[in-house]
């Protein structure tokens, strides 16, 4: 079991993927794949020359079918405080990234699964995709990132997830907005494919203010979040990438 990174070099850039390398065994996340996972996503962090970034599990039976149940149980107090605290460092590492994250996901997106996911910026499943938040039913809570989840799926899904402990399937995902993109499984890699062409064709400062803006309207009030925006747009003009770009739409070829 490993975290397996490549890097495809991209106009202007590079494009990172990330795979969770623990098939066998439904890329579940242990102590040592968080830390190695964190680690990763840590160094992508610090590459100017960073697109966006993939994130998937090996195989198409899982993205992430979960937290490691076997060490969960035997863990003490203590042990589960440093082990859910480890997870969450892989969800804030994901966050914390400064280009979009897209979550290719085939097959189960079970707890910690799905709060990884819900931690991505952008959420592409096959349509034999799953998605469940069963802690409930191994006796402990969903926590961390699962706070994620109202302001996807509104309250009263996020508690029929959180407290029924069900699964459901991609169609149910997207209808309601779990998912951003559901395709047949065969179509997976182009349905990332065209999400990536379109973040590459935007401007790639523009797209790194924009991913921090978002992030910090979640934490702000309204009038706050707009003051911000003001900012983040003039941060903007920091470089000449508004006008090259603007020069660029305005000289375009007219038909």
């Amino acid at each position: 079991m490993t975290i397996r990174v490549e890097l495809d070099p991209r106009d202007g850039g590079a494009v990172a993927r990330l795979t969770v390398d623990n098939a066998a065994k439904l890329n579940i996340l242990g102590s040592a794949l968080m830390t190695a996972l964190a680690a990763e996503l840590a160094a992508l962090a610090g590459r100017e020359d960073l697109r966006a970034v993939v994130l998937t599990g090996a195989g198409e039976r899982a993205f992430i079918g979960g937290a490691d149940i076997r060490e969960m149980a035997a863990l003490d107090t203590a042990g589960t405080r440093a082990f859910i605290t480890r997870l969450h460092g892989v969800c804030a590492a994901i966050r914390d990234l400064p280009v979009p994250v897209i979550a290719r996901i085939s097959g189960l997106a079970l707890g910690a699964g799905l709060e990884v996911a819900a931690a991505c910026d952008l959420r592409v499943a096959a349509d034999n995709a799953a998605f469940g938040m069963p802690e409930v039913r191994v006796g402990i809570p969903s926590v961390i990132e699962a706070a994620l989840l109202p302001a996807l799926i509104g309250w009263g899904r996020t508690r029929e997830l959180l407290l029924l402990g069900e699964t459901i399937d991609a169609a149910t995902a997207l209808r309601w907005g779990l998912v951003e993109r559901v395709v047949p499984a065969a179509r997976l890699d182009e349905a990332v494919e065209a999400c990536l062409a379109s973040l590459l064709k935007a401007g790639p400062r523009a797209i790194r203010l924009q991913k921090r803006l978002i992030c910090r309207w979640e934490d702000l009030s309204v009038s706050d979040a707009i003051a911000a925006g003001i900012d983040s747009f003039a941060d903007a003009y920091a470089t000449d990438e508004p006008a090259r770009r603007m020069r660029a739409f305005l000289d375009r070829p007219r038909r």
